[in-house]
Formats: C-alpha cells, sequence, structure tokens
C-alpha cells in the first residue's frame, strides 16, 4: 500500500467475510462496546489511518483505535526499530519482580520499560514528577492513582469527581464515572466520591457560566470545600481527579475559568490532583499532555492507550515507601508493549509531531466549519482529539453509519457526539478526505 496515493475503496460492508468472523468471535466473546462488523485483516495492506479488512475493502481510520495507536497501521517509525527486534518467548515477565535488559548498556539499543519510565519522567519533569509505576491498562493506571493518593493523603478518605467523567471500567474506577449509569448500575463502588459540575462552556466565566459549576459567581466546589457553609473538610480529601478534556463523556472542552478555579482550589487546601491523561496524553491535544493546556498542575498523572501500557506517574514523596506495597505481574514487564511505547515518545520529539497534530487539527476545524452542514451543532477539538456535536443522537448515530458506508471509521462518545482521531502523522491530503467523506456522510441523512 502506498500512503501517498491510497483511498479507501468500498464494495459491501460489512461483507460475508466480516459477518464470518464476527459470528464466530461472538461464540466465545462476552457481550462488550463493538462498534461496527469491520474486521481488520493484519495480513492485509495497511499504513497511517489506512487499513484493509477481511473482505478486501480499504478504509479510513480515523479512531486509531480509541487513541491507543497513535502512529496508526504499521508505521515505519515504530516498525523499522523492531525489525531489528529479535523475539523472544516470553515477552511478558513478571515485571515488578524481575529485570529485563537487551545486553546493550543501559539507555542504549531498543527501549524496554527502563526506557519508557525514562522518557515518561522526562516528559512529566515539567510538574516535578520522577517516579513511574507501570502496569497493564488505564483502569490500572488510575486504580493505582488512587492507591497513591490514599496512601500518601494519610487517612484521608474523600474523593473529588466531575459529572460526565469516565475513568475506566474496573470497579475503583467505575467509582468515579459519572458518565453513562449503565457502567454503574448494581456494582458496589468506593464510598466517599463527591461530584460536581465540569464546566463545558469554553467561554464562560465565573460571572457568566451556564453549565452548573458557577453559581452567582462562586464554584460549586468552593462552596463545599467553605470552612463554614461547606460540608466536606479538605483535609479529609485523598484526591481531586480529572480529565482535562473529557473523553467518553462527549468531547467537553473545558473552560479556562473552570481550569483555573480548579487550580486554585487545589493549590490553597493542598488537594491531590490526579490527571486521567489516558486518551488526551502522548500529544493528542497538540501538546504532550492535555493538562499542558490549562492552569492546573497535575500532582498525579494516569496515561495508557497511546503508551501501549498503564503509567501511573507522580513525585516519588507521593508513591509509597514501603515495599509490596504496589505490585503488578505484568505491566513493568511487557517487553513489546513497552518498546513500542517509547518509540512513540521518540517519533513524536524525531519528526515533531506535536506541531503536526495542531496544524492538522485546525486543518479540520476549518474544514468542517466552514462546511456550514445542516444538524451539525458545533466542531470543536485541540490538536487531532477532534469532535462533531449533532443537533440529536439519532442524526449523530445515522452519521456514523453512514460515513462507515463510505469507508470513514469514526467513534461516538457522550450522548449525540462524534469523535475524530486521527493518527498524529495525519497528513493534509488525508484530513481533505476525512473531511470529504465526513461531509458526504452528513449530507446522506439529512
Amino acid at each position: 500500500m502506498d500512503r501517498d496515493t491510497a483511498e479507501p475503496q468500498v464494495d459491501e460492508l460489512p461483507g460475508k467475510r466480516a459477518e464470518e468472523w464476527v459470528e464466530y468471535h461472538h461464540e466465545f466473546a462476552a457481550p462488550s462496546t463493538y462498534v461496527y462488523e469491520f474486521v481488520w485483516d493484519r495480513t492485509k495492506p495497511a499504513e497511517g489511518p489506512f487499513c484493509t479488512d477481511v473482505d478486501g475493502n480499504v478504509l479510513l481510520d480515523f479512531t486509531s483505535h480509541v487513541a491507543a495507536a497513535p502512529l496508526g497501521y504499521n508505521n515505519p517509525k515504530i516498525m523499522e526499530p523492531l525489525r531489528e527486534f529479535d523475539l523472544v518467548d516470553p515477552l511478558k515477565i513478571a515485571g515488578q519482580d524481575f529485570y529485563v535488559a537487551g545486553g546493550e548498556t543501559p539507555g542504549e539499543g531498543i527501549p524496554g520499560p527502563s526506557g519508557l519510565m525514562e522518557r515518561l519522567t522526562d516528559a512529566t519533569d515539567h510538574y516535578d514528577m520522577d517516579t513511574v509505576f507501570l502496569s497493564n491498562s488505564g483502569a490500572e493506571a488510575v486504580e493505582n492513582a488512587l492507591k497513591i493518593s490514599y496512601d500518601h493523603a494519610d487517612g484521608a478518605k474523600y474523593g473529588i469527581t466531575f459529572q460526565g467523567a469516565f475513568h475506566g471500567r474496573t470497579l475503583g474506577a467505575l467509582s468515579l464515572n459519572r458518565s453513562k449509569e449503565v457502567y454503574r448500575r448494581r456494582f458496589p463502588e468506593i464510598s466517599s466520591i463527591h461530584d460536581v459540575p465540569f464546566c463545558q462552556d469554553r467561554d464562560c466565566t465565573a460571572e457568566t457560566c451556564s453549565c452548573g459549576f458557577f453559581v452567582d459567581g462562586v464554584s460549586r466546589l468552593r462552596e463545599k470545600l467553605h470552612p463554614d457553609r461547606g460540608y466536606i473538610n479538605p483535609e479529609e480529601i485523598a484526591y481531586l481527579i480529572l480529565e482535562p478534556i473529557q473523553g467518553e463523556g462527549g468531547y467537553r472542552f473545558p473552560s479556562d475559568a473552570f481550569a483555573d478555579e480548579i487550580a486554585a482550589l487545589t493549590d490553597e487546601y493542598d488537594i491531590t490532583l490526579v490527571a486521567d491523561e489516558i486518551q488526551s496524553g502522548l500529544g493528542r491535544t497538540g501538546k504532550m499532555w492535555g493538562a499542558d493546556h490549562y492552569a492546573i498542575e497535575p500532582d498525579v498523572i494516569a496515561s495508557a492507550k497511546a503508551l501501549r501500557v498503564g503509567a501511573t506517574i507522580s513525585r516519588s514523596e507521593v508513591f509509597p515507601g514501603e515495599r509490596s506495597r504496589l505490585s503488578s505481574t505484568w505491566g513493568a514487564g511487557d517487553i513489546l508493549s513497552s518498546a513500542q511505547g517509547a518509540l512513540t515518545f521518540d517519533a513524536i520529539e524525531e519528526y515533531d509531531l506535536l506541531s503536526n497534530a495542531r496544524t492538522r487539527g485546525r486543518q479540520f476545524l476549518e474544514t468542517m466549519r466552514d462546511a456550514d452542514l445542516a444538524g451539525v451543532e458545533d466542531v470543536r477539538g485541540k490538536g487531532l482529539m477532534l469532535a462533531v456535536e449533532f443537533e440529536s443522537k439519532q442524526l449523530r448515530d445515522d452519521v456514523h453509519e453512514a460515513a462507515f458506508a463510505r469507508g470513514l471509521l469514526t467513534l461516538s462518545c457522550g450522548y449525540k457526539v462524534l469523535r475524530i482521531l486521527p493518527p498524529l502523522d495525519v497528513t493534509e491530503r488525508e484530513i481533505e478526505i476525512g473531511c470529504d467523506l465526513l461531509q458526504k456522510a452528513v449530507r446522506d441523512v439529512s
């Protein structure tokens, strides 16, 4: 496949072989969140955002596997270094109990878990972070962020989350979710979790807020913490957890007034601020971390997806010093995934992909806004974390299916929002193709 000339080519979706694979898969798989009857054929041509399914259809993937494939398919920036990697077994070791190296001097050769942790501390140095705990997934990264925050808080019991939040599907992380109720229904939860509105009105101020976070110029959170009128003792707050940009909740971008108030309160009351950067981190927004766009300064960052493994990052004094307080069999020992994560960092720096994300993101926003499409209420984004909001859920769902039929993969989120996640090295041509397909999809169903 030549990425410079490739275009979506669709015969029938889903095709007969895809239907066979889906039926076979669901003979064994528990019900979950599969989006399409789209079956990627890993043996067929695929590069960048272009991939081939089992029926030979070529599609333009603007999901990046929910941001977990930040450089798309078979990117040479990842694949060429890995060709030097003689595959061994096991490729996963009990990484909190054993160490692994490639025979070279530390810091040289193909990076493994140690090299990935070095890059993570470099990327969070402006937050004075120097310590990393690797795990398997984003939910585990969040769980460990909670554990170290509770430990560091020395008995504090409260957690603060935000309406619309999504932090994962393990039991502890579920307690923080305030998006779709189905995620938490009839599951037990961590007690003493309070929530406040997430200020999604990007232009709001304390005086003009319409989202409910500010009331008469004062934030709801400040009122809850007030020494006379409040009902939460700030000294008993173990953490405040925040997605700098809400993902599953609908690609909701906070106002500067909201971020300024969160920064002020966490500083004033010395509250541990956990930034969930699982979807917004590693360059997706045009900066390394979503938090970098705002006044907030995280004490803990939870990262995953684009990183290929889970990571909880903080300062050494926040982590428990006691042996065996934290551990995970696989996370710090996933040799291949750690190499992919570290090489992604290297590619972002070497090829200036933060700048590319900003440029191509602006191109998408300008193109889609200029189209002035019927039924589209908002087109928003930072970098390549992009969203189109429709006037109804039904229209969003119809556009989603119409785009798929034309060979464009997208994802829904929130209630009536379509999210767009091209690879970080997406080209001008590829954005043009994607916008054209999406515009045609909207017109198909309007």
